[in-house]
């Protein structure tokens, strides 16, 4: 696994390395077609870009793998390489639980993770780029995430972006009652907001979208406790100069809300009104400009993301984490076991072979002989086949769980001295569909 993400690169980078649809479908052939990359999954979620790959290789796996999202994304590798983290097997398989889970997120517990390493795992699928390493890896992690938020309170251990970002804006405005709130967007993010902003007790809102009939979705879906209303794109520079707080959270590239929109709005008539905005898109929605604006604050998610991260650990994250640490021993410990698997398939083949050779030798021995006593002699010989193969068979794989079961496959395999041609059609991955 090679990464970034909120904890080791500053937003901007982030935005400028964040993959949509497009470029990950293209980052993926590319990588797939690398020489020692067979399979690849990439995340890229609004504070993360991480690729997870199955390399023959390490070191010219790792090289390759970066070398890729620098291109792709016109990001200097030298820029770029200071802010990557890598994860190797274990590491790797851990670190991926531990992200599925929302361990790993600006807001601690969040499960809108699960459903963004599900559509990482369509997108691999739909690309050719997912084999089955990783389609079991993500399979498991997606069990992994869906039992920790099921099992511990893992939903409640970190504080909601959204519910914090308004807080923060509350202090700012000095209070949201009488206060007029602007919401860009329309999406899961922004109704989230829009329904905490009506509980807060916020004068209006109105919602803006660039699909109006969205905006208008949402404004009903919560009017009544509070006035919400719906205004299409296209007023967006009206809509800022009515309000006090801006909360933008749209999935556009570019800035959304210029600051010239919002010098313009808060222009005149608006001496005793400063004007606050909270910003919770990657890439970001606002434009940093406005910060040198009188009158005007802003948050964004570098500031949130250093207030979450100084969040004191709370029993369900210690619970979340347990499940992690046995999810990752027992998905390891079946990896191993499956690393004996092919052996034994070969083995017991093997041993097949050999029943089948002394039943022609009996059969050319002993033409005449009742097809009875021949099938009850082929039962008693397999039975005996069996019978010495299973126990070695099964403690093979236990011992293979226990530590590095390609010893023990090797051991097999030069004790029984198998076709390594044999061996090899067995455990041949599955092609890409």
């Amino acid at each position: 696994m090679v990464g970034l993400s909120h904890r080791t690169a500053p937003v901007p980078l982030l935005e400028r390395v964040a993959f949509d649809d497009d470029a990950q479908a293209k980052l993926l052939h590319d990588a797939v077609d690398a020489v020692h990359v067979a399979e690849a999954v990439v995340l890229s979620t609004c504070n993360r870009v991480e690729v997870y790959a199955d390399v023959e290789k390490f070191h010219p796996g790792v090289a390759e793998i970066s070398e890729l999202v620098s291109r792709h994304r016109a990001v200097g590798l030298d820029e770029l390489a200071p802010h990557l983290y890598v994860h190797y097997e274990d590491r790797a398989v851990q670190h991926l639980f531990t992200v599925t889970c929302g361990l790993d997120s600006m807001v601690v517990g969040e499960s809108q993770i699960l459903g963004q390493v599900k559509v990482a795992l369509r997108a691999a699928q739909k690309a050719g780029a997912a084999g089955r390493r990783l389609n079991d890896l993500l399979q498991h992690a997606l069990r992994v995430g869906k039992r920790a938020h099921t099992e511990t309170g893992i939903d409640r251990a970190g504080a909601s972006l959204v519910s914090v970002g308004l807080e923060l804006s509350e202090r700012a405005l000095g209070g949201l009652a009488q206060r007029h709130a602007l919401v860009v967007g329309a999406g899961s993010m922004s109704a989230l907001t829009t329904h905490s902003l009506a509980r807060s007790g916020i004068g209006r809102i109105t919602v803006v979208n660039r699909t109006y009939a969205h905006a208008q979705r949402l404004a009903a879906a919560v009017n009544g406790t509070v006035v919400v209303d719906a205004r299409p794109f296209d007023e967006l520079s009206a809509a800022l100069a009515d309000a006090d707080l801006v909360v933008s959270c749209t999935g556009a590239t570019g800035y959304v809300v210029s600051a010239e929109a919002v010098a313009e709005a808060t222009a005149s008539d608006r001496t005793d009104r400063p004007m606050h905005l909270l910003d919770l898109a990657l890439p970001r929605d606002i434009d940093p400009a406005v910060l040198g604006l009188p009158g005007v604050t802003v948050i964004d998610l570098d500031d949130l993301g250093d207030l979450l991260r100084d969040e004191d650990r709370s029993a369900e994250v210690d619970e979340a984490q347990a499940i992690v640490d046995e999810e990752v021993e027992a998905y390891i410990a079946s990896q191993r076991s499956a690393q004996v698997a092919p052996v034994v398939v070969a083995l017991r083949s093997r041993a097949a072979d050999v029943v089948a050779a002394e039943l022609a030798r009996l059969d050319a021995r002993l033409p005449d002989l009742p097809e009875d006593d021949r099938a009850e002699i082929a039962h008693a010989l397999r039975r005996a086949v069996d019978k010495l193969l299973h126990a070695p068979t099964v403690r093979i794989k236990e011992l293979a769980a226990e530590t590095d079961g390609r010893d023990y496959a090797q051991a097999l395999h030069v004790l029984f001295d198998l076709d390594p041609d044999a061996v090899e059609s067995v455990s041949r991955p599955e092609s890409r569909s």
